[in-house]
């Protein structure tokens, strides 16, 4: 009876699409986290050294920047200051707020990440020309502005 019903393609996008996004995101994040464990650190933890070693930054500007709530920052910023890899400090023009800073340890191991998330990078676009790529990052883009600006749609 239905065997002859062809599918219906926006269902399946829905379904194969979010699902297949989910699958590398799940799978990058695997991957990504083998590789920074030899430094004693998870994806999230050295993206927070990446951003405070621009400059430091209050726990609420970095929040916005990898992506977490106040009490994931939270956690965040008590393992890394356990590790010896960062300190908070009072905020030099508002008394109620804190700066994140690397120690000497955190800023050492700063220049050994980049390189990590960029062999992530080659493995993940290997095989894909430049415009490949720049059309991935931005389809991605508009997906999350998408996610963004429309959650109920």
């Amino acid at each position: 009876m239905n065997e002859n019903r062809a599918p219906q393609p926006a269902f399946e996008l829905v379904l194969g699409g979010g699902s297949l996004l989910v699958q590398v995101g799940r799978e990058l994040n695997t991957e990504t986290e083998r590789r920074l464990a030899p430094l004693g650190l998870t994806a999230q933890q050295a993206a927070l050294l990446l951003h405070a070693s621009r400059g430091g930054g209050t726990p609420s500007e970095l929040k916005s920047r990898l992506g977490t709530d106040t009490a994931g920052m939270t956690r965040l910023l008590d393992r890394l200051e356990a590790k010896g890899l960062l300190r908070r400090t009072r905020h030099p023009e508002d008394r109620r707020s804190i700066v994140i800073e690397l120690t000497d340890e955190g800023q050492a191991l700063v220049p050994s990440l980049p390189p990590v998330f960029g062999r992530i990078s080659h493995q993940v676009f290997a095989g894909f020309s430049p415009e490949e790529v720049a059309q991935v990052t931005d389809m991605l883009r508009r997906i999350l502005h998408n996610l963004a600006d429309h959650p109920d749609a």
